[in-house]
């Protein structure tokens, strides 16, 4: 029964053991636009020595040993060659996801596209609302005989106060909807 508390304590004790190693191999620098980002790959050329807060566990090692050693020391460059060629060959990280940005981008316009099918929706129905009213008032005041069908589908001439009353109406429509 021991034997099995003992194997299982060691196995976890390994697999903290290594999750402790991966999060000793993490960059912490503070970008061009302030900031903080986190990487498991070495910073941008760009980003100044002062700016990286954080480094691997045997890069500070190496880095502090190349420029530790003395002036008079042969003419060697500050940084392990190894380094350099790292630093050349990782990508550039500007701390933005450029699939992100390219998806905002891209529902931005599709909600731009969307309000300005909406817009021209709402001005074609505008001015169809205009003529109409504009050709309603015109028929009110030209004089001639109007008929409307009431509710029991009777037809019914216009007196002179319902035309007066429908020729308000179609204005204020007129001047809603011609603006």
């Amino acid at each position: 029964m021991d034997l099995k508390v003992a194997s299982r304590t060691l196995v976890l004790a390994l697999a903290g053991g290594t999750c402790a190693l991966s999060a000793l191999a993490q960059w912490q620098w503070i970008d061009k636009d302030g900031r903080k980002v986190f990487s498991d790959r070495s910073p941008p050329a760009d980003v100044q020595e002062k700016n990286i807060l954080k480094r691997p566990g045997g890069s500070n090692r190496v880095l502090a040993a190349a420029a530790g050693g003395s002036a008079a020391a042969s003419p060697a460059p500050a940084t392990p060659v190894s380094a350099t060629v790292a630093k050349a060959a990782a990508p550039k990280l500007s701390g933005k996801d450029a699939e992100l940005e390219a998806k905002k981008k891209q529902a931005e316009e599709q909600e731009a596209a969307k309000k300005k099918v909406e817009e021209e929706k709402t001005a074609k129905s505008r001015a169809e609302n205009c003529d109409r009213a504009r050709r309603y008032l015109t028929t009110l005041k030209s004089g001639v005989r109007v008929a409307t069908t009431n509710t029991m589908g009777e037809r019914e001439v216009m007196d002179d106060a319902r035309r007066a009353e429908e020729s308000r109406r179609a204005q204020e429509v007129s001047d809603a909807s011609c603006q």
